[in-house]
């Protein structure tokens, strides 16, 4: 899985005319908790958040605060209601010997009979969570379509990966084919 850097400044918990001053400078209030780790109260770059919270992938992430280093992944993020801006980060710090639980982006390979038949190729899940430690984490999740015909559907419970469990709810759909009224057509001649 990819990881990416990013570095961060400690921050002091204090009135919320404080956070508002921090989001008029670019930083976005976060916060890093999870098991073996103090609670850190840090800020970070809104630019650099932009970079790995608009894109499709998801990544570990390299926190450098100061001089020290964490593992983390993305736990929570709130966002304005009209501004659509970070107003504040959750990080949940990880460990490279625990399996950890996060959302990978799901990448649909192949030709479906289906589709080469007239029907349409309709996509479900665009990410499913698994667990895994971070070596065995991959970019994507491959789902080969190629015998998927029409009226059939692939869920979370048909896929399966070396050394990852799925943790999406087996009744997860990915991806199917539906039928279409020029498929129906050829069907009936």
């Amino acid at each position: 899985m990819q990881q990416i850097t990013i570095n961060g400044t400690n921050r002091v918990l204090g009135k919320k005319s404080d956070v508002k001053h921090l989001r008029k400078e670019g930083q976005v209030p976060c916060v890093l908790y999870g098991a073996g780790v103090e609670n850190v109260i840090f800020s970070i770059s809104a630019k650099d958040l932009k970079l790995i919270t608009h894109t499709p992938n998801s990544y570990i992430i390299n926190l450098d605060i100061e001089g020290k280093s964490y593992l983390a992944v993305f736990h929570a993020i709130q966002y304005h209601p009209i501004s659509d801006e970070a107003l504040h980060v959750d990080f949940l710090a990880v460990s490279e010997d625990k399996p950890v639980v996060i959302a990978i982006p799901v990448k649909v390979e192949g030709h479906s009979e289906g589709v080469k038949q007239g029907g349409k190729l309709v996509p479900g899940a665009r990410k499913i969570k698994v667990s895994g430690l971070i070596k065995d984490l991959p970019d994507t999740l491959p789902v080969d379509i190629t015998n998927l015909t029409i009226g059939k559907q692939i869920n979370a419970g048909d896929l399966s990966y070396d050394n990852i469990q799925i943790v999406s709810p087996k009744t997860t759909m990915v991806c199917a084919v539906k039928a279409t009224r020029a498929s129906a057509a050829a069907a009936k001649a």
